[in-house]
């Protein structure tokens, strides 16, 4: 049976094309999260004023690729150190977050943060935040497999496909 997991990491084209690659990815859809207004579009989330977070929300199989090994892949694509910011894309909507359907979830991104923070993985203090999951809002279809159809695009040569060449090198056993 099929889980849903919800990822903030930056831009919301470099998790979904990072998480596409992965065994037992069965969807990656892009969207918004974390805000207070209703259907917001792209443009409303790029200026800040609906408080929601671009995300990626990941329907996966937990037979094939667990949620923690999905935490795993989070950790290693994006910097959970700064806040509001991802490289040069800076605002809330590119915050860090985890956002969990479970409570099993809620427990599993804790102890990632806290194992992490523990053995000093990134030599600053993790900024992500866990909150509950609320009301995912799809982003507008040309933003759905961005990657994929744009891999020629200058943000795609130098933002998305770095983490893209990341994910297969480090994770190179669980492509598909």
């Amino acid at each position: 049976m099929s889980e849903i997991a919800t990822l903030a990491g930056g831009c919301f084209w470099c998790l979904e094309a990072a998480y596409l690659q992965l065994r037992g990815i069965e969807k990656v859809v892009s969207g918004y999260m974390g805000g207070a207004l209703d259907r917001p579009t792209y443009d409303q989330v790029c200026r800040g004023h609906s408080g929601h977070a671009e995300v990626v929300q990941i329907t996966f199989d937990p037979a094939v690729i667990d949620y923690p090994a999905l935490l795993e892949v989070f950790f290693a694509i994006h910097d959970p150190t700064t806040l509001n910011r991802q490289g040069n894309d800076v605002g809330s909507q590119y915050r860090s977050a985890i956002f969990w359907h479970t409570p099993e979830q809620k427990a599993a991104a804790e102890a990632a943060v806290a194992g992490l923070a523990a053995e000093g993985a990134w030599g600053a203090p993790i900024v992500t935040e866990i909150a509950e999951a609320s009301t995912f809002w799809p982003a507008e279809d040309y933003h759905q497999d961005y990657f994929a159809q744009h891999p020629n695009q200058g943000y795609c040569q130098y933002v998305v496909a770095p983490k893209v060449v990341k994910v297969r090198a480090k994770f190179a056993a669980r492509l598909k």
